[in-house]
């Protein structure tokens, strides 16, 4: 684990890791130097659209997501800048984040294909 890291939660109320990266309304960033968290945020999300939450993750210099689940696309585009994303984790942020520095949280699932409707409906991911 790097010696200065910014790991994200996706979340809707600020207490839990959200289901869905794409339809999170917040997310819950935190600063850690040396192992220690310095600094947590809460930054509102961006609305969903393709590639935009990506770019959010890049822009808000976020090294690790932790979220419920994510479509193929992003989780491709986060990696490819580098970042790490780790999926099917659920729970109270603070213990799932304690559980991340203590080296002990792995990824529980894989990105999520998408079904898109053209009517202007939103798209859903099939399990």
């Amino acid at each position: 684990m790097s010696k200065n890291l910014r790991v994200g939660f996706g979340t809707n109320d600020e207490i839990t890791v959200g289901d869905h990266f794409g339809h999170c309304e917040k997310f819950v960033i935190f600063t850690v130097e040396d192992g220690k968290i310095v600094k947590k945020e809460i930054v509102v999300a961006p609305e969903h659209a393709p590639g935009v939450f990506p770019k959010f993750i890049a822009d808000n210099q976020i090294d690790t997501v932790i979220i419920g689940t994510m479509g193929h696309r992003a989780y491709n585009m986060i990696q490819a800048n580098g970042g790490e994303v780790l999926l099917g984790i659920t729970g109270n942020i603070e213990d799932v984040l304690a559980t991340y520095l203590a080296g002990n949280l792995k990824s529980q699932g894989t990105a999520c294909q998408h079904h898109h409707h053209h009517e202007g409906e939103e798209h859903h991911c099939k399990h």
